[in-house]
Formats: C-alpha cells, sequence, structure tokens
C-alpha cells in the first residue's frame, strides 16, 4: 500500500485489540457510562441480517457526490466492474462548486472500529492533497438498522484557469487495525461549467 493511502491511527487504539459482540455485551455491564458507549455503538440488540457466509467485515454499497440543486452523482458499488470503471470515467465537477461525498455501507459480524476514508489526489502526477475523514465505529447491521449513512464534511472545488484539468484519485477505507475493506482509483475533472 502507497503512503499516499496511509491512514492515521486513532488516539488511544491499541491494534490487534478488537473485541468480539460477546465481549462488548460482557463489558462493565454496571457500568453506566459503558452501557452509553455501547449503546452509541449500536449494541443494544436487533436482527442480524448479515450473511454468515460472507467474510467481509465492511460493505461499501454506494459513494454519492452531492452538489446543492444539481441530482447527486451516484456509484452503486456493489455493480460487478463499478470499482474498475470509476477511473475510466471522470466526474465533472464545476470550479468553485461546493460539494459533498456520501457514503453508504454495512457492517457484518463484529463491531467495526474508526471506519476511514482517506483519500490522494493528483494532477500530472504530483499529490496536490491528501484528506482523511473519520467516519466512526459501528455494530452490526441489523433489521431496524440496515444500513450506515455518512455525509462527508463539504468541500469547494478550486476555482481559476490554472486549477481547471482532470486530476487522479486514490481512495481507501481502513479500519482502526488497518484493514482495508475498499481501496480504487477514481477521476474527475474540474471545468469552467458543468457539462
Amino acid at each position: 500500500m502507497a503512503d499516499d493511502l496511509q491512514a492515521e491511527q486513532t488516539p488511544g487504539f491499541k491494534v490487534g485489540e478488537k473485541k468480539t459482540l460477546d465481549e462488548y455485551h460482557k463489558l462493565d455491564a454496571d457500568d453506566e457510562a459503558m452501557r452509553k458507549y455501547k449503546q452509541s455503538l449500536g449494541l443494544g440488540g436487533g436482527t442480524p441480517i448479515g450473511d454468515p457466509n460472507d467474510p467481509r467485515t465492511c460493505i461499501i454499497k454506494s459513494l454519492a457526490l452531492e452538489v446543492q440543486g444539481r441530482p447527486p452523482i451516484i456509484i452503486d458499488l456493489t455493480k460487478p466492474g463499478s470499482v474498475d470503471t470509476l477511473s475510466k470515467h471522470p466526474f465533472i465537477i464545476k470550479e468553485g462548486a461546493k460539494y459533498q461525498m456520501k457514503v453508504v455501507f454495512t457492517v457484518n459480524h463484529e463491531v467495526l472500529s474508526g471506519l476511514k476514508y482517506i483519500q490522494s489526489i493528483k494532477r500530472k502526477g504530483i499529490r496536490v492533497s491528501k484528506d482523511q475523514e473519520m467516519i466512526g465505529s459501528f455494530a452490526p447491521s441489523t433489521k431496524e438498522t440496515p444500513e450506515y449513512v455518512k455525509r462527508f464534511t463539504e468541500e469547494e472545488a478550486p476555482s481559476g484557469m490554472l486549477t481547471r484539468g482532470h486530476y487522479e484519485a486514490s481512495v481507501r477505507f481502513a479500519d482502526d487495525d488497518n484493514k482495508t475493506h475498499l481501496e480504487f482509483n477514481w477521476s474527475f475533472d474540474i471545468a469552467k461549467d458543468w457539462k
């Protein structure tokens, strides 16, 4: 894995100290603060929906580019080959436009600790930015909460003649144990107007 997509470690988390669901349920059962923490993770019950034959812990279902006043551009990542076509079909983003990324995902089998979105953007082979967004920690998806949705911080596309052009992005979804759940490349063009 390239240094461009190396995640920053969450303070206080020790790699390899993952707990099972049963261990979480028994953890300090009479501690009010711990009860609230477990509740914030969604460990209050519900009927699990994860496929026992699917070894994945986190399944990224879709990624969307949302711009106010325009229909969102949604990539269904559950379709075979969808990840492979992302870098071949660039998004067009109007210079100066404010946009927001949104991810929809499910969690299987165990608590997902510290899911992060790491992105490195290059133009003409030179890295122009590296960003990391903490998505959070989540309990396995249930019938009551079948999927999770995270909207990232709103961003503004650069503007000006010198910023127009083609950009290549590398993305990695990883957790606190540095396990990669999805990694792909995509591209976009900053243009004078929407096309």
